[in-house]
């Protein structure tokens, strides 16, 4: 059981806002770092890579640094990927603009759907691991596309949008990604929070 104030390191590629989610992350009595340079973030007890912005700048400015999170993350670094974040975890994608960490195995891709982006409320079903504890959810989406998990990758939530079915969230080892706005989501958003945050107090 870890002790004391975690310190959340959370990643700022310069594209966003990030009040709401540092806010979220606080109110669980834990600091919060935003950082440029993600080589000390490395030092921080998690690292988030938040759901703001485009892809193609988010991997430009995470590009310079993959080596250090794409090793941290594979030796049991704590991380959630929100929406973009999710996406940086894989690889190729469909978008353009850059490559990913390829910490996921799998590829983005566009949502199968007459309309994107995906804006609003979503039904969210997750499978049983602890980040959905506390039952089913209904999550916010904003999002033209998705990530698609090859096998060594868990998906462990899934929803639905004009009839494409897609992961919701994925998890390998002590990563996990979403393609919800946990920080945007009301109070079912903030139990994911609390709840990643407990399994890093458990540790």
């Amino acid at each position: 059981m870890r002790k004391g104030k975690l310190r959340i390191a959370l990643f700022d590629y310069g594209t966003g806002n990030l009040h709401s989610l540092a806010k979220a992350i606080e109110c669980t009595g834990h600091s919060v770092a935003i950082e440029t340079n993600l080589v000390p973030a490395m030092h921080a007890d998690a690292i988030v890579l938040p759901g703001v912005g485009a892809f193609g700048d988010a991997a430009a400015k995470l590009q310079p640094f993959a080596p250090a999170p794409r090793q941290s993350l594979s030796a049991g670094l704590p991380c959630p990927g929100i929406c973009p974040g999710l996406q940086l975890l894989l690889a190729p994608t469909e978008e353009g603009g850059g490559s990913g960490l390829g910490l996921v195995p799998g590829h983005v891709r566009r949502l199968r759907a007459p309309r994107v982006p995906q804006m609003g409320w979503n039904d969210i079903e997750p499978e049983p691991d602890p980040l959905f504890q506390g039952g089913p959810l209904v999550g916010y989406y904003a999002n033209s596309f998705v990530a698609e998990p090859a096998r060594g990758a868990e998906v462990i939530a899934w929803s639905e949008y004009a009839g494409d079915r897609f992961p919701a969230a994925v998890r390998r080892g002590r990563t996990w990604g979403v393609q919800f706005h946990p920080e945007k989501s009301g109070a079912e958003g903030l139990r994911v929070i609390r709840n990643f945050i407990a399994q890093i107090e458990g540790a």
